[in-house]
């Protein structure tokens, strides 16, 4: 069976979808439909940036669910639909809008709203996420909790197994990193993110979600999605809501996010959406996966092509 999967933030570059824009009329009207959701001209942000304008959390959110859905609906009109879908942190909208549980303006709007939320929850500088690569997740959370006397540290992606993402207070991060090297860890690479994100840090940006969420409208999905913060399905508007809030301030739990998906018989994977992240986790999550990756450069139609024979 087929799952699509919609990468999250860090993903985005200057220039992304501008090939497909400049060839197919509805990508055109994509992107025109985020700049009048949002009142400003995203889709120039994203053609010609500036770069460090385009990675700012308010902006790279909405930018990547553009790119994203653009993609997603190129695959659509191609006549190939997913049985279930999920997507990393903010992807997880773009994996809602695929499910039709979200209308893509109500989703824009949203994102960029949450990326605000979750930058000024937290005073700047005062947080970050840090990469530990070679140690158990659990090895990870006993770190965590050894270095809490310095202040807030909590595992906040479980990416593929030996990396574990971490966020928290700087002077926590610190003390992990000690704590982490002495139990081994191969690697620890402070991020560079602006936020400690998916931590207990981001509860006021999920709080004040809250009020956004409630004006939009939200259907059941029409497809299996799985949601990060549970790592299982969520069936209902009522669920995919309490997901959305959760998700905020709680850890991603990718990996298991997978495994869930393939141990239900899913096992043909593409990544839609700009770069590659996502693919290079599912190789390391399960190197006999079989996975295409459509991020809307090269030729689509060759990458259509290997889908359609794939599936």
């Amino acid at each position: 069976m087929l799952a699509y999967i919609f990468p999250g933030q860090g993903s985005q570059f200057v220039g992304m979808g501008k090939s497909l824009y400049d060839s197919y009329d509805f990508v055109r009207k994509i992107f025109d439909a985020a700049d009048r959701a949002l009142g400003f001209a995203l889709t120039e942000l994203i053609f010609e940036g500036p770069a460090d304008e385009l990675q700012k959390t308010v902006n790279a959110q909405p930018a990547i669910l553009t790119a994203s859905i653009a993609m997603y609906e190129l695959i659509k009109r191609a006549g190939i639909r997913p049985a279930a879908v999920a997507g990393h942190s903010l992807g997880e909208y773009s994996a809602l809008v695929a499910a039709e549980a979200v209308d893509f303006n109500d989703a824009v709007r949203l994102v960029r709203m949450r990326g605000q939320f979750m930058q000024e929850a937290v005073p700047l500088g005062r947080g970050g996420m840090m990469a530990v690569l070679g140690l158990a997740p659990d090895e990870v959370e006993e770190g965590c909790r050894q270095a809490a006397q310095a202040g807030t540290v909590e595992a906040a992606n479980f990416n593929c197994p030996g990396q574990v993402v971490v966020a928290g207070e700087i002077r926590a991060l610190k003390k992990a990193q000690e704590i982490f090297k002495s139990m081994g860890a191969r690697r620890c690479i402070l991020l560079q993110v602006s936020a400690p994100f998916h931590s207990s840090m981001m509860t006021p940006a999920g709080e004040r979600l809250v009020a956004e969420l409630a004006r939009v409208q939200i259907k059941d999905p029409a497809i299996p999605v799985v949601a990060n913060i549970i790592a299982d399905y969520v069936a209902t508007a009522g669920e995919v809501r309490d997901a959305l809030i959760r998700q905020v301030s709680g850890p991603v739990r990718w990996e298991q996010s997978i495994r869930r998906l393939m141990s239900d018989g899913y096992d043909m994977f593409v990544e839609v959406g700009p770069g590659q992240v996502l693919t290079g986790l599912l190789k390391k999550i399960d190197k006999y996966s079989r996975f295409i990756n459509f991020n809307g450069e090269g030729e689509p139609e060759q990458v259509i092509a290997r889908l359609k024979e794939a599936v």
